[in-house]
């Protein structure tokens, strides 16, 4: 396992700036010098400390038996603040982790051997959502123990577009999923699964599958909105109210495979195909700007998550790294460099855990900058 600060050609501080800037990776840690950084003099090296040891994992959860896909803290699933952790497995299992014993204590199987690819639990606490390539979005009852699927949607279309959910009231929800055309998002209101509405773009945009999706709300506004990233890179916000996309611009040149959202900054980031991250904005119109982008050292980005404080956000790439940034100012903080294969998911828990998915069958479990 290596782990090491990202090398300057992403970004990274100079060995001055490092050393004007002390951020650490735990509470009380050294944070390590630029590779480039000038050695001190022989007499001087003798007296300086020894750097602490690269950090590990937290510790890290064996036992998926294949490639995991999804993940998802579950908070305050035991009634004691302790979360646990879900993931998504590429045999299409379920399996809900324990964080104090570091065990799986349930295996869902509800997706006939079809890989898992989006988990989310409901606000009512004890109900969870899975979708699996096998078309299937399946509704589990986990109250009391139990572990039955007690609905499901059978969706038109799968392609590699996990879901997203809004919750309304509190018996009611909104769920937005791949529609029946290929390039269309169906909205249904849940749990009744009446269909709200189909949103495609015009005809002449051509943005291919949509790819990604953020159901949201603006906190002046009780008008559901959703952001969706699409093949060709492209970002469109729709108002699902009035059935229209209020804005549609061009972040990538390649698929977008993650995104998400900080709705009190009203700021976005996307990761894709390509060698970059784009950070993208909406303006009191509703109008979508890019702010910047950001290039990596390796292309791929499956996946990318802000903190739930808007701290820091993580990147799962494709080169077998978790890169974590600095929210507001996009800095490259820190790669973690622990898998041997591609990282397809990460998730952070409400307490600053975060989690990653490997296709290795493992996953790594980190305190990155704890939250103060």
């Amino acid at each position: 396992m290596r782990w090491h600060l990202d090398s300057p050609s992403e970004g990274e501080a100079s060995a001055r700036s490092l050393a004007a800037d002390p951020w650490t990776l735990f509470a009380g840690s050294s944070r390590s010098r630029s590779p480039q950084a000038t050695a001190p003099p022989s007499s001087m090296a003798a007296q300086l400390p020894l750097p602490p040891p690269p950090p590990d994992p937290q510790f890290v959860l064996r036992g998926t038996q294949s490639a995991v896909h999804a993940l998802h803290f579950w908070e305050g699933a035991q009634g004691q603040g302790h979360p646990l952790l879900l993931s998504g497995s590429l045999s299409g299992l379920v399996h809900i982790w324990s964080l104090q014993t570091r065990r799986a204590v349930v295996t869902l199987d509800g997706h006939g051997g079809q890989c898992v690819t989006w988990l989310q639990t409901l606000p009512q606490g004890h109900q969870l959502l899975s979708q699996g390539r096998d078309l299937r979005l399946c509704l589990w009852d986990l109250a009391e123990g139990r572990n039955t699927v007690v609905d499901s949607v059978h969706l038109e279309s799968m392609g590699f577009c996990r879901g997203s959910i809004l919750a309304g009231g509190q018996q009611h929800w909104t769920l937005a999923v791949p529609g029946r055309g290929s390039d269309e998002v169906q909205i249904l209101e849940m749990p009744s699964k009446t269909s709200v509405c189909t949103l495609k773009l015009e005809a002449d945009a051509k943005p291919g599958m949509p790819m990604c999706l953020e159901l949201w709300q603006a906190d002046s506004s009780p008008r559901p909105l959703l952001l969706a990233g699409y093949e060709d890179g492209s970002v469109a916000l729709w108002d699902i109210s009035e059935r229209k996309v209020c804005s549609h611009i061009a972040c990538h040149t390649e698929p977008i495979i993650g995104l998400d959202f900080d709705s009190q900054k009203a700021r976005g980031v996307s990761g894709s195909a390509e060698k970059a991250l784009a950070v993208w904005s909406l303006d009191e119109q509703q109008a979508l700007q890019v702010c910047s982008t950001h290039k990596l050292t390796n292309p791929g980005i499956s996946d990318v998550k802000i903190r739930p404080d808007r701290k820091i956000l993580a990147t799962a790439g494709w080169d077998h790294r978790v890169r974590v940034f600095h929210w507001r100012t996009m800095k490259p903080l820190a790669v973690l460099a622990f898998h041997s294969a591609a990282v397809h998911c990460v998730a952070f828990a409400a307490n600053g855990l975060l989690a990653a998915g490997s296709r290795d069958q493992r996953i790594s479990v980190w305190s990155l900058y704890p939250r103060r």
